[in-house]
């Protein structure tokens, strides 16, 4: 079975009997269409292609606003056309799941990568500072690989056995429990 795109909805929780509290992380799954069909044959691997939130107005070569390619195993058939739902993940339990996390801008070295600092009185000025950053003559130049500020987040993150709390086939919804990188109504990838 390949995966499902969908669109991130938002956090919310339920109580359990025992008074426990379990976040969740609600996900709206559209069935997805495949859009491609790969085989060994014609392409080297097999995988399709599915394609998410069709277009208000689909031009020639595209039909929709995002596309993914997912492996598929070797006894699969899928046609073009083919709707892939939710139904799909009835008997899974824990799924992989990716998403691009929220962007933070760009940001120093105390935040990005937890340095500590010098003290504050005495009329220091190192304070928030990275500190020292390379030799002098010998090499001459910074090292690669020296942690300085630099944008933060906004990277491709996946989590993995993602715990599936509950499915709503009719609404089209699935319930992860914790949470999910990305912000509110971003793409998220599922994986079995």
């Amino acid at each position: 079975m390949p995966g499902i795109l969908g669109r991130k909805i938002g956090m919310t929780r339920i109580f359990q009997d025992d008074g426990r509290v379990i976040p969740l992380t609600l996900i709206e799954c559209q069935p997805n269409t495949v859009v491609r069909v790969r085989t060994n044959e014609k392409g080297g691997y097999p995988a399709v292609v599915l394609g998410f939130k069709q277009l208000k107005k689909p031009k020639k070569t595209r039909k929709f606003y995002h596309l993914k390619e997912f492996r598929c195993a070797e006894g699969e058939t899928y046609q073009v056309g083919d709707q892939i739902t939710l139904e799909k993940f009835k008997d899974v339990e824990s799924v992989k799941v990716t998403g691009v996390s929220k962007g933070k801008g760009f940001q120093g070295v105390v935040k990005l990568y937890h340095f500590r600092g010098g003290g504050r009185s005495h009329g220091s000025h190192f304070n928030r500072e990275p500190g020292s950053i390379g030799c002098r003559a010998k090499p001459g130049r910074v090292h690669k690989g020296m942690k300085m500020a630099a944008r933060m987040g906004g990277e491709n993150i996946t989590l993995r056995d993602v715990p599936i709390v509950k499915i709503d086939i009719e609404k089209n919804l699935i319930a992860l429990k914790g949470p999910v990188p990305g912000p509110n109504n971003s793409i998220i990838i599922i994986r079995t």
